[in-house]
């Protein structure tokens, strides 16, 4: 789980909407492809019950939504969160649609979810809901449909007991209708590592950019589940610099706390000391000689770079001020991490920021990797992979930055200008408009 402050009062859906409208605008898009983007193409809402572990019987709520698939399949993850509504899961899903167009894989966006607190639910639990998560919504996804993966809350295992349930639905052995699986299960090597270490590869791009010497730089981060935690493993290992801060949302406390060292911390420890939801032992990481703060204490951190790897929102107009003057890369590796106000604001400092969906994109285009495995029956060794991720995301990377520097163009706005013209350019192709 993620460090994350309430964003009470902060609608996702309307902020994906605003930025798609604001580069709509700069593109002169036409009305007809406006009317079809700015909504999903479908939504699913159905119960889940489950026999809890005490014989009650407690229904939860699943919500699948395929925002455009006129690329190809809705691709996009299954989060299983306290605060999950359906407005945040059409957000997710338009900005999938964006994400795999702006890598140029031939996926659309989806994304589903539970409103649960996982960690509140046994083992035998979580296995009842992931299945009874398939069981609502088996008819409406497939290889060639809709292709779910593992997202904030859930994990690998679950995405292994929701393949196998839809496997005997169906009456076939289906590996290609959910990613991000177990390796034993049809999973691909890599995948578990993908999402953070992409954030990297690109931050080691940008500071090309800028001239940096990756060695000598600093990094704070929001989050310390998958994405977060490869993200920093890969920041010391791969460009050799520190990590000083990470956040993280305690599901003991109920609240956020920041892990700091101005010294650096050492990853690898705070890994051993994390449990499967990301919540930190803060004891341990006291007798370590680190200090607990607070939830904020992240983003006010003096570093080169700051990666937000939690939830929507989190860099908002109310604390966008607290990033400090030395900062010069924002690196999203969570999605919709900054409101449209947070962004007015960082266009006028000299900050570059990697946007989400193309800063997070590695989780993604190996979950296509994995698709496509799957299919062949066939699977790559894990070098294999990550040199493929590294090629692709890099290739990607001075594509957007191209664009905005040639254009005079805020990152943001020129990766959703590729994004958008790309998925034009399907529904075109395919009558749609």
């Amino acid at each position: 789980m993620s460090a994350a402050k309430s964003t009470e009062g902060v609608n996702p859906f309307h902020m994906a909407q605003k930025q798609f409208d604001h580069t709509a605008d700069l593109m002169g898009l036409s009305a007809d492809a406006r009317e079809i983007l700015r909504w999903p193409l479908r939504e699913f809402k159905f119960q889940i019950p489950v026999r809890m572990d005490d014989g009650s019987l407690r229904v939860f709520f699943g919500y699948r939504v395929q925002h455009n698939d006129a690329r190809g399949p809705a691709k996009g993850g299954i989060r299983f969160h306290p605060s999950e509504t359906l407005d945040t899961v059409r957000a997710l899903a338009m900005w999938m649609t964006w994400k795999t167009a702006v890598v140029n894989i031939p996926l659309g966006g989806g994304k589903g979810g539970v409103a649960v607190q996982p960690a509140s639910l046994s083992r035998r639990e979580l296995e009842a809901l992931a299945r009874g998560w398939i069981r609502g919504i088996w008819r409406n996804i497939g290889p060639r449909i809709d292709i779910p993966a593992p997202d904030v809350g859930t994990t690998p295992q679950m995405m292994g007991w929701m393949m196998d349930e839809y496997s005997h639905l169906v009456g076939a052995y289906t590996p290609g209708v959910i990613t991000g699986k177990p390796i034993p299960a049809g999973g691909s090597p890599g995948r578990r590592e993908a999402t953070g270490f992409g954030v990297v590869y690109q931050i080691r791009e940008a500071m090309k950019l800028l001239n940096m010497e990756p060695e000598k730089t600093t990094a704070s981060i929001q989050g310390f589940g998958n994405v977060g935690r490869h993200a920093a493993l890969a920041y010391q290992k791969f460009l050799g610099g520190k990590v000083v801060a990470v956040a993280y949302w305690d599901n003991h406390d109920q609240r956020p706390y920041t892990i700091a060292s101005d010294d650096g911390l050492d990853v690898e420890f705070l890994a051993s000391i994390t449990d499967v939801f990301g919540t930190i032992d803060k004891d341990r990481a006291r007798e370590a000689g680190y200090r607990v703060e607070d939830g904020d204490a992240w983003l006010r951190k003096d570093v080169d770079v700051l990666i937000p790897a939690a939830l929507e929102a989190q860099i908002r107009e109310d604390n966008v001020h607290l990033i400090s003057d030395r900062v010069r890369i924002l690196a999203e590796a969570a999605n919709g991490p900054t409101t449209p106000e947070a962004d007015e604001v960082l266009k006028t400092r000299n900050i570059l920021v990697i946007p989400d969906f193309l800063c997070n994109a590695g989780g993604v285009v190996v979950s296509y990797f994995e698709g496509v495995q799957s299919d062949m029956n066939y699977y790559w060794t894990k070098d294999e992979v990550l040199e493929r991720l590294d090629t692709k995301l890099t290739h990607a990377f001075h594509e957007v930055f191209r664009l905005a520097h040639g254009e005079g163009l805020y990152p943001r706005e020129a990766a959703y200008i590729v994004a958008i013209q790309r998925v034009v350019q399907s529904m075109e192709a395919r009558g749609w408009i």
